[in-house]
């Protein structure tokens, strides 16, 4: 299988990335932070001494309730509200309140995935066995983990789109490492140990432009598995993307590698449904793609993943 000027990964190949690319054992036989471990004190501090205007993006979707194509589930409902209040009335006091139901993963809320999210062959990242997901929730490898002391690193955006000319890449159009090479070359940036990566396809304009029946989440562009070595060789800490792989992965032995391979052989973390286009538009206007950024995943206790507003500061 070839495409462009590398040959794709096999099905026997990408199978053996499982091995080839394990961070099991990497940090101990007990590590649940995976490559959280690459973002040391020193990157922290780097990606601190890129704040230099204090202007912040938020890389976040809105959480909307209307239900669509490939919507994830969001209940909202209000506990207090002001309809029976009184204008006027004297020494009244009120309020108002919500309840928030949210299903995080899936294609329209961008969220992080915890390292309990994917399983291979039984086990989760650093040979965990699945079953201790239960119906109680992730006895390991939960979100609590990287909300724990939050996320903080050196962020690059890599733009293919951009790179491309175009405005978005067509419905399952796979990144490869040339391209992310490429963008880096285009952008005079380079991807490092502990940063924090943000690959951007457009598909996100793409779904607010030509409406969600135009993008169905089975056959969107994004990161190819042939990728998985370029990020381990590279050290990310983080991968995000709109949606973070192409679907179809072109594979029948694993319809989601990026996934499996990354969260449960590499300990990666993943953000997903993400919007960079405001992102993308501040780097362009600064000519500079990498910049401080920042993840706060809430402390939801035994959760398997969290919707996130990743926040980028200049």
């Amino acid at each position: 299988m070839t495409t462009g000027s590398r040959s794709l990964p096999t099905e026997a190949e990408l199978l053996g990335f499982f091995k080839s690319l394990s961070n099991w054992g990497r940090w101990g036989a007990d590590d649940e932070r995976g490559t959280l471990n690459l973002i040391t004190p020193e990157k922290v501090r780097q990606a601190a001494s890129l704040v230099r205007e204090g202007y912040t993006v938020s890389c976040e979707r809105p959480i909307t309730y209307e239900m669509g194509p490939g919507s994830s589930l969001v209940l909202h409902y209000m506990t207090g509200t002001g309809e029976a209040q009184v204008q006027g009335a004297t020494h009244v006091a009120g309020g108002s309140g919500d309840f928030f139901g949210i299903a995080p993963h899936g294609y329209t809320i961008t969220h992080m995935d915890a390292l309990s999210h994917m399983f291979w062959e039984g086990y989760m990242y650093n040979g965990k066995p699945a079953n201790l997901v239960t119906a109680r929730g992730a006895g390991a490898g939960s979100i609590e983990v990287p909300a724990e002391r939050g996320v903080v690193s050196r962020g690059v955006l890599l733009d293919i789109a951009r790179l491309k000319g175009v405005k978005w890449l067509e419905n399952g159009t796979p990144v490869l490492p040339e391209d992310l090479e490429a963008a880096e070359r285009a952008e005079g940036v380079r991807v490092e140990e502990g940063d924090i990566l943000f690959v951007r396809t457009g598909h996100y304009r793409h779904r607010l432009e030509e409406g969600a029946e135009a993008v169905p989440a089975t056959n969107r562009p994004g990161l190819h598995a042939a990728c998985m070595p370029w990020l381990h060789e590279r050290g990310v800490a983080v991968i995000g993307g709109e949606g973070p792989e192409v679907t179809p992965s072109g594979y029948d032995v694993d319809r989601l590698p990026v996934h499996h391979i990354g969260i449960t052989a590499m300990g990666l973390y993943l953000i997903d449904a993400a919007n960079f286009d405001d992102l993308a538009r501040a780097c362009e206007e600064r000519n500079r793609w990498e910049y401080m950024m920042t993840i706060a995943p809430l402390k939801f206790s035994l959760g398997t993943g969290c919707p996130v507003n990743p926040i980028a500061i200049f």
